[in-house]
């Protein structure tokens, strides 16, 4: 028998509509057997999270202030969807302890991880399936760092026995049983995780959008819909700002093989996009999958004659700012010169010493810093293939009057990635989305 696991997103599961939807997908194949589930998301635009009352609510313990606002505000939000879907759910008993732990100074991460916990609680009410507490089953160690394998074992042992069963996403639990969460949107990282354990034939990732797109819509008017893309396509677009699926969830189904595919809770006949290892031979050929930008960046620029003859300068540069825990995203390199791009935020709290240590130890000829800077990649693993690629996203920028600051290519030839002024980023994937879709696909 497939084994699919599912997991909904914060939108998925709002409200009791929502939820109904939600229940009526899982029911509607047997080798649905497993879902993990979000805190109630956004119910309109003017709405709040669930998660952010929750923080809310700390947010006045900790200043000594009154919690009880935002915790009733949640506690109505839970009891609307026990009244409406009929559940046997005791709401009181689960808030009254979420204030006796704020009155005690619990930690964020046990708090954040409440609207996750009540709704999973919920929703295994709801369908009739066991519970499993991600507590007891995604580990992490003392440094906050999954266990991906300890991990891995006690979701099987929790999971092999049973035909069904709903699990929260987003959190486990360090070495002393201390509540650990993953950064926002990693339910689905646990989703995958859950994937992996079982060794599941699919994993289906609902939202509220029917699969993933070219670009981003608010930046390029109806860009196309991405039918298939690969694992490696994926990791490149959301480290790019691509934010229907969290990047670190490709890890898990990657290393097993599991296909995922991003669904609409809300139009669950559309196919969505398929996350493959790699794209079907049936498909036409295509040139670029997609193109994303994100800002924030700052390139420091060395010179030095010879640079290339010098043994180790390369390793020496890097090894600088490794000192200062910032790590780098690129590297671009010529004869004489080497620039490291790193994020700003990271930066910005150590630049004097950073720029002081590589005057001292490398005795440059000059540094230059460059900030404000946005990197704009185009993937595809079509690009290995295709010529004029790289100059139609050159001459596009070009005539629409952007400078380039900088340009990196992977040796694998999947992506291309051009650094312009962050004022310039939008104008610059419009005007190279425009010219590749005309030409390539």
């Amino acid at each position: 028998m497939e084994t699919i696991v599912l997991k909904f997103g914060g939108s998925s599961l709002a409200d009791a509509a929502q939820i109904r939807k939600a229940a009526d997908i899982i029911r509607s194949d047997p080798a649905r057997r497993y879902v993990v589930c979000s805190a109630p998301g956004k119910r309109s635009g003017n709405d709040v999270k669930v998660t952010d009352l929750l923080y809310q609510c700390q947010d006045a313990a900790r200043s000594g202030g009154d919690f009880a606002a935002p915790l009733a505000q949640i506690e109505q939000r839970f009891q609307e969807i026990v009244q409406e879907l009929g559940v046997d759910f005791d709401l009181a008993a689960e808030i009254a302890i979420i204030s006796r732990e704020l009155n005690a100074g619990v930690s964020r991460a046990y708090l954040a991880s409440r609207g996750e916990y009540l709704n999973s609680k919920l929703i295994a009410a709801y369908l009739g399936f066991p519970f499993v507490d991600a507590a007891d089953c995604v580990c992490f160690d003392a440094e906050g760092t999954l266990d991906a394998e300890e991990t891995n074992r006690r979701l099987y042992a929790a999971l092999n026995p049973l035909q069904n069963a709903v699990l929260p996403g987003f959190y486990g639990s360090g070495p002393e049983g201390e509540i650990v969460t993953f950064s926002r949107g990693g339910s689905d990282v646990t989703g995958a995780l859950v994937a992996r354990a079982v060794m599941a034939s699919l994993y289906e990732n609902w939202t509220d959008v029917s699969g993933m797109l070219a670009a981003d819509p608010r930046i390029v008017p109806n860009p196309r819909q991405i039918d298939y893309i690969s694992y490696q396509e994926l990791r490149e677009l959301s480290y790019m700002g691509f934010s229907v699926f969290h990047e670190d969830a490709v890890f898990p189904c990657q290393k097993a093989g599991i296909p995922i595919n991003i669904r609409n809770t809300n139009r669950p006949a559309d196919p969505g996009t398929m996350i493959v290892a790699s794209l079907p031979r049936i498909l036409p050929p295509r040139t670029i999958t997609g193109v994303a930008g994100h800002k924030g960046f700052t390139s420091i620029q060395v010179e030095k004659a010879m640079m290339n003859s010098e043994v180790g300068f390369g390793a020496a540069l890097l090894q600088i700012f490794a000192d200062h825990g910032v790590s780098f995203e690129h590297c671009p390199t010529g004869i004489d010169t080497m620039s490291v791009i790193v994020h700003s935020s990271l930066f910005q709290g150590c630049r004097d010493a950073i720029l002081e240590d590589i005057r001292r130890k490398l005795r440059p000829d000059a540094v230059i810093v460059e900030e404000h800077l946005a990197l704009v990649a185009v993937v595809g693993h079509g690009m290995s293939y295709s010529r004029g690629v790289a100059g139609a996203i050159f001459s596009a920028i070009g005539e629409a009057g952007i400078n380039i600051r900088m340009i990196d290519q992977g040796s694998s030839e999947l992506n291309i990635i051009a650094a312009v002024e962050e004022k310039d980023m939008e104008n610059a994937i419009r005007a190279i989305y425009a010219r590749l879709e005309q030409g390539v696909r």
